[in-house]
């Protein structure tokens, strides 16, 4: 049982830092062949992502939204969201459901 989900969480990690695991496919550290473009992480997709939502650039937006599958790109954004709230509660020296409230205009809990 305990390979099953070591098995599963490595897949979701190489995924998500870009590596196919098998099939002859190329990892992340492999040479380029000339002119063929870099595969994306879903890191940096949610990264691009939510900087051009910050900066209403909607063209950027979709572009990105292609770098990775719908449900990829929302785990990265999800992520961001809850690195950014615990590093601004830190900074602020406040908890992070008071800096999300802030954030989102809510009332203090």
């Amino acid at each position: 049982m305990l390979d099953s989900v070591r098995g599963i969480w490595g897949r979701f990690l190489d995924a998500a830092r870009g590596r196919p695991r098998a099939g002859g496919e190329r990892s992340a550290d492999a040479p380029r062949k000339a002119g063929a473009k870099r595969a994306h992480n879903l890191f940096e997709a949610a990264a691009a992502y939510v900087s051009a939502c910050a900066e209403d650039d909607q063209d950027r937006m979709e572009e990105v939204a292609g770098w990775v599958s719908p449900e990829a790109l929302s785990f990265g954004v999800n992520e961001l969201a809850c690195r950014a709230v615990i590093a601004l509660a830190r900074e602020r020296d406040e908890s992070p459901r008071a800096v999300a409230r802030a954030l989102l205009g809510l009332p203090s809990a």
